[in-house]
């Protein structure tokens, strides 16, 4: 009950920053927009379908099921000088995406969304085409160990092995290795936000969208957005049976990081959160801790998108505003 009560006052806090335009971290884009979910986005969601209950289906099914739907998706398909794939340490497959202009580059280890149990290096090409282009730093898009195969904390093993390789050989990669970032989506940001509580010494910046930070399901978001909006909460409670190896991992901050008990010294942060998304006030509350803790973050609720919108920028306006917002925060975070 304890930490229920804190989350709530965490919570109160962020609803008080939106609603009075107050604290300087929290913002919200477009600040004008009514509510809601955008007519486009829900016509979209209402065309595909309800969204399948994904404990009942075969793994392999889904896994082709996120590859096709992915192939669907319009890209942007924004310019970089070279894509590369590479065997980082312990194997982890990695790709290079390296902007436009000379060396050495600021990098951003990029760790997919997907559950922990979907995604691939192709799910995300386009959205580190963008990152790198946008924000002028080199992406290494990181293909960690999926669960339920691998389980916590082995993609976090993965993103802290793949960091040290990027520092180790970061003459070899052509990247600046004093100015490294660690970033993702979904369950790839709780990754990111994990490495870069183990990592801290190493990590410049965190870049966190639309993050997994707590293994509950009880917030407002997680109640007002439960279904009907893409990502479901029985979904995501399916997500974390596959990525946990036992129920007590829930507590370790490194499959939690909201449940940390002192953030302090960590890399400065950008957070972006979605206003329709079952996951969007633990992302909130992550950066009002992190503010607490005295750590430099700017959080921005991106107004009517749902789940996933990184994926969007060629679709949603407002997507595309995001990813400009999240290469400015690059530059800005690795000057």
């Amino acid at each position: 009950m304890r930490r229920r009560a804190v989350m709530a006052l965490i919570l109160a806090g962020c609803a008080s920053a939106g609603q009075n335009g107050g604290m300087a971290w929290f913002s919200e884009w477009p600040a004008e927009a009514p509510g809601g979910l955008d007519p486009k986005v829900r016509a979209m969601l209402d065309a595909a379908g309800p969204v399948a209950e994904f404990r009942t289906k075969p793994l392999g099914g889904l896994r082709e099921l996120f590859g096709e739907q992915t192939a669907k998706i319009p890209k942007l398909r924004e310019p970089v000088s070279k894509i590369e794939d590479r065997t980082a340490a312990g194997g982890v497959p990695v790709r290079l995406y390296r902007p436009e202009g000379m060396g050495p580059f600021p990098a951003l280890l990029y760790f997919h969304g997907g559950g922990w149990v979907l995604g691939d290096l192709e799910s995300h090409d386009d959205v580190c085409r963008s990152l790198a282009s946008r924000g002028g730093v080199v992406v290494l898009s990181v293909h960690y160990r999926l669960a339920p195969e691998t389980r916590f904390p082995g993609p976090v093993d993965d993103g802290s092995a793949v960091l040290r390789w990027t520092a180790d050989h970061s003459a070899e990669l052509g990247v600046d290795g004093s100015r490294l970032a660690v970033g993702g989506d979904s369950a790839g940001g709780q990754i990111a936000a994990a490495v870069a509580f183990r990592e801290r010494q190493r990590v410049r910046f965190q870049l966190l969208i639309y993050p997994v930070t707590d293994a509950s399901f009880e917030t407002p978001s997680y109640r007002e957005f439960a279904s009907g909006f893409g990502l479901t909460r029985g979904n995501m409670i399916w997500f974390w049976e596959c990525y946990l190896s036992r129920p007590s991992d829930a507590s370790d901050p490194l499959a939690s990081p909201l449940r940390a008990k002192d953030l302090r010294g960590l890399p400065p942060a950008f957070v972006a959160t979605a206003e329709c998304d079952v996951l969007r006030d633990e992302g909130e509350a992550y950066a009002k801790r992190l503010h607490d803790a005295g750590v430099s973050v700017r959080c921005v609720r991106y107004r009517n998108l749902n789940h996933g919108f990184v994926r969007m920028g060629a679709v949603y306006p407002q997507a595309d505003r995001a990813l400009a917002d999240l290469g400015h925060a690059l530059r800005d975070g690795l000057r």
